[in-house]
């Protein structure tokens, strides 16, 4: 019988008693938080990770655990340069990992940034769709050969903030609001796994979302602590209405567990075109029930396939590349 895991399992719990040897991950955004230990808790059980960093001295300095659990897991681990808000960047670090030629048992597009002031990628896109979203589509495409197990693209409940805006990506007609701006993001993280499973399943690579839970990690440097707090409230009372007790944070192992049930523990087959939390396949809500932010469940929109299918369109155009 599989073991059941829920929102308290670590990394460790997951993986315990797995072996992971021969096994290869690329993991993006390894120089902060849930990256960090994803990497950690892979090379611990002695899989061979390639991380991804925009900052390659942060990198290294956030990575001595790192190195240290590959070392004493007979696993292996090294960074190469990414900095997803440039497509320039992304497209040769692409190059970097096609040209090596190793394939990877999952990719965990993990990478990502939250809420950020109005602003835009070295290519002029709105600094979280074009980051979050674009620069791992990019990626994740052009390595796309390379990939022969699962894609687990890192979403968000924020998601439930905004569906996308196709015909307003980039906020040139709309006012900008970061928590708007970061659940179109999320949404496409989850819709562009939707799509990708679509392409790829009958040749047995699966895709699916996960949302990691609340976490005190460097996503939240952008927040003023006084607009967190009026947050945490409002959210509390929610719970209550609810019936349930207040917020609670993860710990970062607990927010990576779900990355790694979904890349590692579960079968492809349960979690593939799915939104995963708490190491479990997420219910579909109806998109006008009233929830709180840290509720379980995912909308109906950020499933549609249909909507999956024009945004790869629209992200096809934005970028310039067909795949």
């Amino acid at each position: 019988m599989s073991k059941v895991f829920g929102e308290t399992s670590t990394t460790e719990d997951v993986l315990s008693g797995i072996n992971l040897k021969g096994k290869r991950f690329l993991v993006t955004g390894v120089s902060a938080g849930i990256g960090v230990e994803t990497a950690r808790a892979l090379v611990a059980h002695g899989a061979q990770v390639v991380g991804t960093a925009r900052d390659l001295k942060k990198a290294e300095t956030a990575t001595v655990e790192v190195r240290t659990a590959a070392a004493a897991g007979n696993g292996s681990f090294e960074v190469v340069e990414l900095d997803l808000a440039s497509l320039a960047s992304v497209r040769a670090a692409g190059d970097v990992l096609m040209k090596k030629g190793d394939s990877f048992d999952a990719f965990i597009a993990n990478a990502g940034v939250m809420a950020t002031p109005f602003g835009h990628t070295m290519d002029g896109f709105e600094t979280q769709f074009g980051t979050n979203h674009l620069g791992h589509f990019v990626l994740i495409n052009r390595i796309a050969s390379l990939l022969c197990g699962r894609l687990i693209s890192l979403a968000s409940s924020g998601h439930r903030f905004a569906n996308v805006d196709l015909e307003d990506p980039n906020f040139e007609h709309t006012p900008y609001d970061p928590w708007v701006a970061y659940g179109r993001s999320k949404t496409a993280n989850i819709l562009f796994a939707v799509a990708f499973d679509q392409r790829h399943r009958d040749r047995g690579v699966r895709a699916a979302a996960v949302h990691p839970g609340g976490i005190q990690t460097e996503l939240t440097r952008h927040l003023d602590p006084a607009v967190t707090k009026v947050m945490v409230e409002q959210i509390n009372q929610q719970l209550a209405a609810e019936g349930k007790g207040p917020l609670q944070l993860k710990t970062i192992p607990q927010g990576a567990a779900t990355s790694v049930w979904a890349a590692v523990v579960t079968s492809a087959d349960e979690i593939g075109g799915h939104y995963c939390e708490n190491c479990h396949v997420s219910q579909t809500l109806p998109d006008d029930k009233q929830i709180s932010v840290s509720s379980e469940g995912v909308r109906g929109y950020a499933l549609d396939s249909k909507v999956a299918e024009a945004l790869w369109k629209k992200s096809e155009a934005l970028v310039g590349k067909s795949f």
